[in-house]
């Protein structure tokens, strides 16, 4: 069974290694832990606005992004995918 979530994380781990001018994950490395940070928070706050005020649609759009930003962000900070199973298990 194919996971959605480790094949995004794969696709930015391959992103930031790429050489790629065309590629905005390549972009987000190049800028920085500060720019991963920004994108992050907007998106969080873009999420919640939709989520109290927006479509149902414009939620799964922003939550979409906020998960790819997710993983941008762990991945700039060298985590791994797997290594946040056991604790977010845990939280069910």
């Amino acid at each position: 069974m194919n996971d959605p979530f480790l094949d995004l994380f794969t696709i930015i781990e391959d992103r930031k290694k790429s050489k790629s001018k065309k590629s905005y994950t390549l972009s987000l490395f190049k800028e920085g832990e500060k720019k991963i940070a920004q994108k992050f928070g907007e998106e969080s706050a873009e999420l919640i606005i939709d989520y109290l005020k927006g479509t149902k649609k414009r939620t799964i759009e922003e939550a979409s992004d906020l998960i790819y930003h997710l993983f941008v962000l762990l991945s700039s900070k060298k985590n791994k995918l797997s290594g946040h199973s056991k604790r977010v298990n845990s939280k069910t």
